[in-house]
């Protein structure tokens, strides 16, 4: 029997997470629900959450600091709730992590087929990564205690910026970041640094991991879009 998808329903609105969660259920998904953004951070950071729908007007944190709060720790999919004229919100979500967005008042039949076909989205990347020799070092480790990224084995000498933008990259390989969402992720005052600032760092990364792999570039450039890493590392 195929394991049920465990879907985080973070809405403080009853009716709204009632009517989800039926729904959700009703797809075959495992759900969990809280009503608090304080309450949802130590389930995700558990693990065993494989998609979190996230309502951005919470009671006690704003639902884009609680997903920004949660990537730079985690790359669990998210899926955001926002409210139909908040356009910005959308954007900056969209900026900062979240893999897709509904806005208020919606269908819950459509928030399920946006929850299904995300997950199937997330499954599919995960199943074409490729098979790692048990031989070889991995190409990236991070022990986010010691603030330390080894590259091959090899330990990376990083700044306080660097490590926070590399340890972005790892933790979501192929996904495409803006300058503005790599400051919002990085930068404890984004408002305080310019955007050319982060292709300093990355001109530094790329140096550093070149002096270790010449015949290797980790970090692909979109032109007009920003950056990623390779998700074949």
């Amino acid at each position: 029997m195929a394991v049920k998808a465990k879907i985080l329903i973070v809405e403080d609105e009853p009716a709204i997470s009632d009517n989800i969660q039926f729904v959700l259920d009703g797809e075959g998904l495992e759900t969990v629900r809280v009503s608090t953004g304080l309450a949802a951070l130590p389930l995700v950071a558990a693990g065993g959450i494989d998609l979190v729908v996230l309502d951005i007007g919470l009671p006690d944190i704003n639902g884009l600091e609680l997903l920004k709060q949660i990537r730079r720790t985690s790359a669990t999919p998210i899926i955001l709730l926002t409210a139909r004229n908040s356009e910005i919100d959308r954007v900056l979500g969209l900026e900062i992590g979240a893999d897709d967005y509904v806005a208020k008042p919606f269908s819950p039949r459509e928030l399920a087929a946006r929850v299904k076909a995300v997950l199937r989205r997330t499954r599919v990347a995960s199943h074409e990564q490729p098979v790692q020799d048990k031989n070889a070092p991995l190409a990236f480790v991070v022990n986010s205690s010691k603030r330390l990224i080894t590259f091959f084995g090899e330990s990376l000498e990083l700044s306080k910026y660097e490590y926070a933008i590399l340890t972005q990259f790892i933790e979501r390989k192929g996904h495409v970041f803006s300058r503005e969402q790599l400051m919002n992720l990085a930068w404890e005052q984004p408002e305080t640094s310019l955007d050319r600032t982060v292709d300093v760092h990355i001109k530094n990364i790329r140096a550093k991991l070149r002096a270790l792999k010449p015949e290797l570039d980790p970090i692909v450039t979109h032109r007009g879009s920003g950056y990623s890493l390779r998700d074949d590392l």
